[in-house]
């Protein structure tokens, strides 16, 4: 993945991940990975931006099954990070709260 040599840049790389989880292709991918991105991204160490910058790459229906559990998660996506992405309360509010 790419090597960030300042805080611009890795400012502008999560810009860039943060914009293209909340512009996915089928809406509740951009509901789990955009609300995921908004809370944690910038607390990600560079092996994880790694790790989900590799995920984007991921074809929507595909990572959807995979974060619902309804297919085993390829390998080498298989990471730590997929794993908090499933059980991230992704959904906040009034509405929500038990």
């Amino acid at each position: 993945m790419a090597e960030d040599n300042s805080p611009l840049d890795r400012d502008a790389r999560l810009r860039r991940l943060r914009f293209r989880a909340w512009h996915r292709g089928i809406k509740e991918m951009d509901l789990i990975l955009g609300h995921f991105a908004d809370e944690v991204l910038d607390s990600l160490a560079e092996s994880e931006v790694d790790e989900f910058e590799s995920l984007i790459g991921v074809e929507d229906t595909t990572l959807y099954n995979w974060v619902t559990g309804r297919e085993n998660v390829a390998p080498e996506h298989d990471t730590a990070l997929l794993a908090r992405i499933r059980t991230f309360q992704h959904m906040k509010g009034p509405l929500w709260q038990r």
